[in-house]
């Protein structure tokens, strides 16, 4: 069995029979229950050997101190929040409007989860352990909840720039080719959870002695040398010892032109390191996201027709104000069955409309393009 995993097995146990025709009963049922066991544990059960890790851009993995229901939620939470970064490349989504209130319900997006004990060495040599939930999150429901906020979207797939790294710690600089790929793991994370990965060259001959460009800042030679490699972009860093910490500068080249510079520094050099993913992954977001549609954040009238009883207005409020994107609901007439309201949205009508007809309480029941001065109506269901 792996190192870091857990298995559990399962037993059963039952009364001592006698006689020939019932023990042949019980080694009859006892074969078929265990049929069924197989049956279920080669759905259910992993590969012995098999490991839970998240795998594209709609599965996270995140660090959790127990199994407990509450710790789960918590975690779902940031795992969705991590997945919502990778769909859209904004490291800055949870600050988007109607983005945290999501988050308080990741639960209903998740599609399931696993649980993975990682093992590793503290600062003072002994064992330590700790327990990832790894969760995976149907694709569909977060792409509606990334088209109704009004999200940027990064298309997928997402590139694998190449990483030129050269380190010097003190005795040199040089390159970290694929046969060093553990010097630069803290980027390779870094770049895993942002959503997209970096590769290494293979640090032959060649290559290696491009650390001297690497060093004086010559990235059209780095550019030159990675044309063997797909896609055309390039990751440029050179880390290096500074007093008591590490700093690192950093170049991000797409198809020959520079996306970006910018320096990182910290006390762990795997810090600095992982600084150099992040620059990239703001690069990438600039150049190729897209914006949301749906439009702009505003006031917005609605008519809202079926509401004849207290009880409909009640669960209309209701129903309003559970919903992440509406921030102030104020009501303006009220005839018959027909209400109408100004709703202050953290988005467009556009993308209210989109939320309203994947629930069971509202129905849009006329066409409308997004613009302020039309009023959009919606009908409230029966209940």
């Amino acid at each position: 069995m792996q190192a870091g995993q857990q298995r559990m097995t399962r037993g059963m146990s039952g009364p001592c029979l006698t006689g020939r025709w019932w023990t042949g009963r019980w080694l009859a049922g006892l074969l078929l229950a265990g049929l069924w066991l197989l049956a279920g544990n080669a759905l259910a059960q992993r590969v012995e050997g098999d490991r839970a890790v998240a795998q594209g851009a709609y599965q996270a993995e995140v660090p959790v101190r127990n199994q407990t229901d509450g710790e789960r939620d918590k975690a779902f939470a940031r795992a969705l929040l991590q997945v919502l970064g990778n769909v859209t490349g904004d490291r800055g989504a949870a600050a988007r409007a109607g983005v945290r209130e999501e988050l308080a319900k990741a639960r209903a997006y998740v599609d399931g989860y696993d649980y993975r004990q990682d093992e590793g060495v503290s600062a003072s040599g002994a064992p330590s352990f700790q327990t990832i939930l790894v969760v995976r999150f149907r694709q569909a429901d977060v792409d509606d909840l990334v088209a109704m906020l009004g999200l940027p979207s990064w298309p997928l797939p997402h590139p694998k720039p190449v990483l030129w790294l050269g380190i010097d710690d003190g005795s040199g600089p040089r390159l970290v080719g694929l046969g060093q790929v553990n010097a630069a793991r803290a980027a390779l994370d870094q770049a895993k959870a942002r959503g997209y990965a970096l590769g290494l060259p293979a640090g032959n001959a060649a290559e290696q002695a491009a650390i001297g460009a690497i060093w004086r800042g010559d990235t059209a030679a780095v550019t030159a040398l990675s044309k063997r490699y797909s896609p055309p972009m390039q990751l440029i860093g050179k880390l290096r010892r500074s007093g008591v910490g590490w700093v690192a500068d950093w170049v991000f080249v797409d198809n020959g032109k520079t996306l970006g510079n910018w320096q990182t520094s910290d006390a762990d050099a795997r810090r600095a390191m992982a600084g150099g993913a992040d620059g990239a992954a703001d690069a990438l977001f600039k150049r190729y996201a897209r914006a949301g549609s749906g439009g702009s954040p505003g006031l917005y009238r609605v008519r809202i027709l079926g509401v004849r009883t207290a009880d409909d207005y009640l669960r209309l409020a209701g129903y309003l104000g559970s919903m992440s994107i509406v921030r102030r609901v104020v009501p303006v007439t009220a005839s018959r069955d027909v209400l109408e309201l100004d709703l202050e949205l953290a988005t467009g009508i556009g993308n209210f409309s989109k939320y309203a007809n994947r629930g069971t309480v509202l129905s849009q029941t006329n066409a409308e393009d997004g613009d302020a001065s039309q009023v959009a109506s919606f009908l409230l269901s029966g209940g």
